[in-house]
């Protein structure tokens, strides 16, 4: 004889309202009434669907929702950080110093510049202590040699030209930002600026800078380089005309007539240059810009001089 089939799974009892009637326990109902809240807005999680009171609690921002219970096998979650952190002094300088430019008209101008030639000279140069940054402060000096206007600040009076070059290189530290300063940097050959950048970075982690390291620039350089970030512009600082956004060197193909297959392969980095529009114009920063390029691409042996 066939074995007895086993009996079925009694089925879930289930309780649907009346049209019209939303779901809710009484608590529930009391504190939708008392906030103002229609019922029908709250999706149930009680038994049969009902709104419970901590659903209501959740829908008023009275309540945070709880986390969902990990999957076995998944990975831990992040604890994410949570409520209000107060500035520090040096995050309210940042702070007070990034909106005091917003009022400004100020324009970008973008072009890449071909690295090669470069960057060979920093291989040639990197035993002697010699840093990407002393180099770009370097060339960029050299630029705004030739065009003081780069190295000017507005007033209402008319175009404030300032007669020392002093690049300034923004540098992130533990709770803030701060912009270094290599003094005449035009002036002064590469290794020493490359020893002075060293030392100046070391005073900005530790928090020894004396004012006069960090608030003497009349041109600032912005290296996000190094993250890989491949453009950006950079939001001008008070008392300055110009800023100058370094992206990151990449390897491009390029048309090449002279090349075999008609390509070449070349290193590219993209510069954006924010200015001041009230003194400085558009055929300014493209000059500055063409400058730059040709030093890079054309002169890199200057930087050593």
């Amino acid at each position: 004889a066939k074995p007895a089939a086993a009996a079925a799974a009694p089925a879930k009892p289930a309780w649907t309202p009346a049209p019209g009637v939303v779901a809710a326990t009484p608590t529930a109902r009391a504190l939708a009434k008392k906030a103002k809240v229609d019922l029908s807005t709250i999706a149930g999680t009680g038994e049969f669907g009902r709104v419970t009171a901590d659903d209501v609690r959740i829908a008023t921002g009275e309540k945070q929702p709880e986390r969902p219970k990990r999957a076995a096998g998944a990975a831990a979650p992040v604890e994410m950080p949570s409520g209000l952190v107060p500035f520090t002094g040096m995050q309210r300088a940042v702070s007070n110093n990034m909106v005091a430019t917003l009022n400004i008209p100020v324009f970008r101008c973008t072009r890449e510049i071909v690295m090669d030639k470069f960057d060979s000279l920093y291989q040639s140069v990197k035993p002697k202590g010699v840093s990407v940054s002393a180099l770009l402060a370097k060339a960029v000096a050299l630029a705004v040699e030739k065009h003081p206007i780069c190295n000017s600040e507005f007033s209402e009076e008319g175009t404030i030209f300032k007669p020392d070059v002093n690049i300034a290189m923004a540098v992130a530290i533990e709770g803030g930002l701060i912009t270094p300063v290599l003094k005449y940097a035009n002036e002064r050959n590469v290794v020493e600026l490359a020893e002075n950048w060293k030392e100046l970075v070391g005073k900005a982690k530790s928090n020894t800078l004396a004012p006069d390291e960090y608030s003497t620039g009349t041109f600032t350089i912005s290296n996000m380089g190094m993250f890989g970030v491949t453009e950006f512009g950079a939001i001008l600082p008070t008392g300055q005309g110009c800023i100058l956004a370094v992206a990151a060197t990449q390897e491009k193909i390029v048309p090449d007539d002279r090349a075999v297959l008609g390509l070449k392969k070349e290193k590219r980095m993209t510069v954006t240059l924010t200015c001041d529009h009230r003194q400085i114009y558009g055929a300014d920063a493209a000059m500055f810009l063409k400058t730059l390029a040709d030093i890079v691409e054309n002169k890199s042996e200057t930087l050593l001089l």
